[in-house]
């Protein structure tokens, strides 16, 4: 019998690696745009970027995981929340938005606190990532959690202004083309 505990993951690409964050962790998804080198402490800052009047840092994802870069440019920045504030993670591509059972998502056997578990879509396998322990608490805790307990207990999604670089291309997500 079918769970009834659907969950949304926007789905990207890192290298030849297809990874997601749940839906109520992602703020919106941006054109990339070249981050402002700046002097940080860590290593997987590539820099900062303007967007709506506020500085946002952002992070190349890939290095944060170790996952090699792939073969052409980044195409998209997504943006979630942080315990430092907004930040933005770079990723190859924005996929799709996919609606998984929770049966479907199983705990990873050897991972990092910051894979949520992996998601069996048909024959792939997508990494489902906890943006809250990538970067530090600061993401509601309710929506690491929204796994397991289902949309019962997933806040709603939070909405930024989309902004020129940004349209509605699913029920519940940005991306910009």
């Amino acid at each position: 019998m079918a769970s009834h505990h659907a969950q949304q993951l926007v789905a990207f690409t890192l290298g030849a690696e297809e990874y997601a964050l749940p839906i109520e962790q992602v703020q919106e998804i941006i054109r990339y745009t070249a981050p402002r080198s700046v002097a940080a402490g860590d290593d997987a800052v590539r820099g900062v970027i303007a967007l709506r009047g506020k500085i946002v840092p952002v992070h190349d994802l890939g290095g944060r995981l170790g996952v090699p870069p792939g073969e052409g440019e980044p195409t998209k920045i997504i943006m979630v929340e942080a315990a430092q504030g907004q930040v933005g993670i770079v990723v190859d591509d924005v996929t799709e938005v996919l609606t998984v059972d929770a049966e479907q998502v199983e705990p990873a056997p050897t991972a990092a606190p910051a894979v949520a578990g992996i998601a069996q879509v048909g024959d792939r396998l997508v990494v489902v990532l906890d943006a809250a322990e990538l970067f530090g608490t600061g993401v509601d805790e309710a929506a690491g959690d929204a796994f397991a307990a289902g949309p019962a207990a997933a806040p709603a999604p939070r909405r930024a202004d989309a902004g020129p670089a940004a349209e509605p291309v699913a029920d519940r997500s940005l991306v910009a083309r």
